[in-house]
């Protein structure tokens, strides 16, 4: 006898589930604010005189221990499992393998950010992080089962197109670093490394939830929020220590422009944004999928561009303006395709009964 076992709501369930919704809300809004304002910050701090990718790196990762007191001032809601058999419940070791491997993931995927950042103009590097849609499209058809549908298939198109434009620019900006052509390059390459980094990250992510983890708690969301930091901040504080760029802290902070006080402001307002931006994307990844939650993130897209011709005088050019306008398009797409699925839930259970159903 097939046996549905308690997990995610399926599509039409969610659509007349006002909590399901409430946290969606939630996590969207955390993601969104903490990633448009990270990102704003992180530019702000090269403009003015920052020049540590390591630490630029680390505040994306350290601010970990601020949802530790969630364990104990939210009580989790009870334990959803797949199916109750002797797989049921990850080892220790196999937990340990899913946290450190995703750990080091996300520690390269944040070194690479950095450095993207860091020789390309915000809005240049925001439009080519549009790409990690793609990428999380291949990586979810290989890991987590997506089908890729004509409207997906538009979009991926559209999105490799938009950031291939980038590279026509005829002046290559910087402002921080050199305005040299092989800067230009190493922030493109870098960018679309990170945007690659993530989108693997988010679709691994996935398939530990669904394959591993097998529940569906808040819990859960802080363990693979917490543990993977850890991991990551390890990995880059012996970084920054080994390359000795933590004994220039101490002069960039003296010389910074904002001064000292706007400094320590930046770093730590930067901390909490991205610790924002981490508990929304796996929250949106539990709740519905790496897929969903990579589409969400991208909603900055026109956002922080236009953010950055206002704050930080970037220029919107012909290329420019016209690769945004590929990518929203391919945003458009993307979305367009999950109100499909939102409409017509039964296709999308099809193949979600040989994954969630189990002989008895």
């Amino acid at each position: 006898m097939a046996v549905e076992p308690e997990g995610k709501n399926s599509t039409k369930e969610r659509s007349h589930n006002y909590s399901w919704r409430l946290r969606v809300s939630l996590y969207v809004t955390l993601l969104l604010a903490g990633e448009t304002i990270a990102t704003l910050l992180g530019r702000l701090y090269y403009e003015k005189g920052g020049k540590s990718t390591w630490l630029e790196t680390l505040v994306q990762l350290v601010g970990f221990p601020l949802t530790l007191p969630c364990y104990y001032y939210i009580k989790p809601g009870p334990s959803k499992t797949k199916a109750k058999t002797k797989y049921t419940y990850s080892s220790f070791l196999t937990l340990s393998l899913v946290y450190t491997g995703l750990g080091l993931l996300v520690a390269g995927h944040c070194v690479m950010y950095s450095f993207g950042l860091l020789y390309l103009p915000v809005s240049t590097f925001s439009l080519i992080s549009a790409s990690q849609l793609a990428f999380n499209a291949i990586f979810s058809y290989f890991l987590n089962s997506q089908k890729i549908t004509p409207f997906i298939l538009n979009s991926l198109v559209l999105l490799t197109t938009s950031s291939t434009l980038l590279v026509l620019q005829d002046e290559p900006e910087s402002s921080y670093s050199s305005s040299s052509k092989s800067s230009y390059v190493i922030g493109y390459i870098c960018a679309i490394g990170s945007s690659a980094g993530y989108s693997l990250v988010l679709s691994l992510t996935d398939y530990a939830f669904e394959k591993i983890l097998r529940k569906y708690t808040f819990k859960v969301i802080l363990d693979m929020a917490t543990y993977p930091s850890l991991v990551a901040t390890i990995a880059v504080v012996v970084g920054l220590l080994g390359s000795g760029g933590w004994k220039m802290l101490r002069m960039e902070m003296d010389e910074f422009e904002l001064g000292k006080g706007s400094y320590v402001l930046i770093v730590i307002g930067s901390t909490i944004s991205w610790q924002a931006c981490s508990i929304g994307s796996i929250g949106l990844i539990l709740e519905v999928s790496s897929l969903f939650s990579n589409v969400i993130s991208t909603l900055c897209l026109p956002v922080v561009p236009v953010l950055a011709v206002v704050f930080f005088r970037d220029e919107m050019n012909g290329i420019k303006f016209v690769a945004m306008l590929l990518a929203i398009w391919g945003f458009v797409s993307y979305a367009y395709q999950h109100y499909v699925e939102e409409r017509n839930p039964e296709e999308e259970q099809e193949p979600q009964d040989d994954k969630c159903h189990v002989q008895a």
